[in-house]
């Protein structure tokens, strides 16, 4: 969904996947791996069925210029094909993780809260507090009560419809100001829809690199100064070095989603688990494609 704009939210999904591919051929390693990388919005490129796997990025722009265009009917098509597959109970049921754009036409699709254009971008490490459901969720259960993550957003999604989320066996996982305080402001930032969509505002795949590719270059550190002040990018920049903090949301957040997804699938396929930590599976390799 970056509709073909270069940024480091790319380079950290391909180096996840990397990593990721190693770690489920060490498990399985007579299994072939497909990883195939989609562009919607620039080349009309369709998205393909019959993957196990999916990971939607952020990416510039409005969600609302998705309606009504090809390519947005068919996210919305797709979406559909995802939640349905899981409402039926399809064993092989894929996974996806949508992020930040992604996220927000997972939000409109499903209507499940109100998008609503920020007066600024909000920008920078920040942190995310989970809720009641994002405590108990294997996607931040992690975390306890708060995650450290970078945003790079001008949309809030507003007054979730708890009644919608409940009928699409969703909830919400995490916001961006702790439980009735909303110092931070009233955004959510992750939900689940149904068991196969988990989704975040933030951006779960940057690591420390790409983090100060961005808030290195000066105008962007004199942005971020002016916004927010400089106490609080000095808070920033320790939260950015500290090693459980920005380093673990990449390491923990998509890695885990790729890991228990697969491990899901595992037996209809015949894989081998993939261990947390990783170890070499006792199982013999099992059959199939996994696809991401």
């Amino acid at each position: 969904m970056n509709a073909g704009v270069k940024n480091e939210a790319i380079r950290c999904l391909h180096a996840t996947m990397a990593i990721f591919e190693r770690q489920l051929r060490y498990a399985n390693p007579d299994v072939p791996i497909a990883l195939t990388v989609v562009s919607p919005r620039d080349k009309a490129d369709a998205i393909p069925t019959g993957y196990d796997l999916y990971l939607s990025s952020g990416g510039p722009g409005s969600p609302f210029d998705s309606e009504g265009t090809p390519w947005g009917v068919a996210y919305s098509n797709f979406l559909d094909y995802l939640y349905e597959a899981h409402d039926k109970g399809r064993e092989d049921a894929p996974g996806l993780m949508p992020i930040c754009y992604s996220f927000e036409l997972v939000v409109m699709h499903f209507r499940v809260a109100r998008l609503v254009l920020r007066p600024e971008k909000k920008f920078g490490v920040q942190p995310q507090y989970t809720t009641a459901a994002g405590r108990n969720h294997p996607l931040l259960a992690m975390f306890k009560d708060r995650i450290f993550a970078f945003e790079h957003r001008s949309w809030d999604a507003l007054d979730p419809d708890a009644k919608t989320l409940a009928a699409l066996s969703g909830a919400v996982l995490a916001a961006e100001s702790r439980p009735d305080v909303h110092d931070k402001g009233e955004s959510i930032t992750s939900v689940h829809i149904g068991p196969g969509i988990e989704s975040t505002l933030f951006h779960p795949e940057a690591d420390r690199a790409g983090i100060h590719a961005w808030i290195d270059k000066p105008e962007q550190e004199a942005a971020f100064k002016e916004a927010y002040g400089n106490l609080t990018h000095e808070r920033m920049m320790r939260t950015i070095a500290h090693p459980e903090r920005i380093d673990r949301a990449h390491k923990e957040v998509i890695p885990g989603f790729l890991r228990r997804h697969v491990n899901r699938l595992a037996p209809v396929r015949g894989w081998s688990l993939i261990p947390e930590p990783l170890a070499r599976a006792t199982r013999p390799p099992g059959t199939g494609t996994p696809r991401c």
